[in-house]
């Protein structure tokens, strides 16, 4: 019985100065979910800045847009919206469609198209 003990106790020692030198596969594995996140983070901060540089080029067409609308509409003496409709008759919307994208009513819509054909029969 004593020669097991010392064996068991024997054993238990060498595997308690074994544990000492081998890799903790658990920090391994820590430190892999921490490269991933810091990863995450940095490509987060970059599409959020992409993001922002987009949105500021958006809003200078938009602005750019707006300007040539404005200096058209000075022009043409025509709301924006008029000229829309026009645009899309032209496309071959029908009334029903370029109301619903308008959110005007198709009666409006079919005075606006008739006065454009009078204008284009007076030319």
């Amino acid at each position: 019985m004593i020669p097991v003990l010392v064996t068991l106790s024997s054993i238990a020692i060498i595997l308690f100065i074994l544990s000492f030198f081998m890799n903790d596969r658990l920090k391994d594995v820590e430190d892999q979910v921490e490269q991933l996140s810091l990863q995450f983070m940095q490509d987060s901060y970059q599409m959020k800045k992409k993001l922002n540089v987009l949105e500021e080029e958006l809003l200078s067409g938009d602005l750019t847009e707006d300007i040539l609308r404005q200096s058209h509409y000075q022009k043409s003496q025509k709301p924006p919206l008029v000229t829309r409709v026009q645009t899309m008759h032209m496309k071959g919307y029908s009334p029903s469609e370029i109301a619903k994208d308008t959110n005007l009513n198709e009666h409006d819509v079919h005075s606006i198209i008739l006065q454009f054909k009078n204008e284009g029969a007076a030319r």
